[in-house]
């Protein structure tokens, strides 16, 4: 597995995770979740750098322009509800893609054991195509192996980009271990050190998704 943490070269990307991580833009939910899309946008622009492109033929008012545009089929999944801004951001520019959706979350057994429930999947076939699996938040990495053992039974992708913003460092290295497939790429802004008792990653920010839409029961 390729890590590619994008914030290792300074760009806009970094001003956004910094709105994103502060405590007091937090209260903006609205802001948190523009800043989430436009995350979802760079690293949309930064995979269609590995695409396959051929030349095409465009006919314009005045004549023929050649251009290379991309030939692969894409799917974009999203683990609910925090992904969800991330994936419209993905979705913006590559428009044309296909969509998939999966319910997990962390069930507690105990106060600080928990197993990851997966409860719903929607996708289409993803054989032989580019899956890109968005997560705001990457602690321990148990539901995103989770999550793509679940879409691995609609299909094989030729190759598979992980977009984790947030990561924790032990959730990397577990992704490495775990999956390890030379066709999957993690693409984060930010590798956190710290993990706690209770797999909430620090510095990090808070729970993406009641920043985004309000609190839950």
């Amino acid at each position: 597995m390729k890590v590619i943490n994008v914030s290792e070269t300074n760009s806009i990307l970094n001003t956004f995770v910094a709105q994103m991580r502060d405590k007091t833009i937090q209260k903006d939910s609205m802001r948190f979740r523009r800043n989430l899309e436009r995350l979802g946008e760079i690293f949309a622009y930064e995979i269609s750098k590995t695409l396959h492109y051929s030349t095409k033929e465009v006919v314009t008012p005045l004549g023929i322009a050649n251009i290379s545009t991309y030939d692969d089929q894409m799917v974009i999944s999203t683990i609910l509800r925090a992904g969800l801004p991330l994936h419209q951001g993905i979705l913006n520019f590559f428009d044309d893609a296909q969509n998939a959706f999966v319910a997990a979350y962390r069930k507690y057994d105990k106060a600080e054991d928990f197993h990851i429930n997966v409860e719903y999947a929607s996708t289409p076939s993803l054989e032989g195509k580019v899956l890109i699996l968005a997560d705001t938040m990457l602690a321990t990495g148990a539901s995103l192996e989770i999550t793509i053992k679940k879409l691995l039974e609609y299909g094989k992708p030729t190759q598979i980009h992980l977009v984790c913003p947030i990561s924790s460092a032990y959730a990397v290295e577990y992704l490495k271990k775990s999956i390890g497939a030379e066709n999957v790429t993690l693409w984060v802004a930010a590798i956190d050190e710290e993990l706690t008792s209770h797999s909430y990653i620090v510095p990090g920010l808070g729970d993406a998704g009641d920043l985004s839409y309000g609190t839950k029961l």
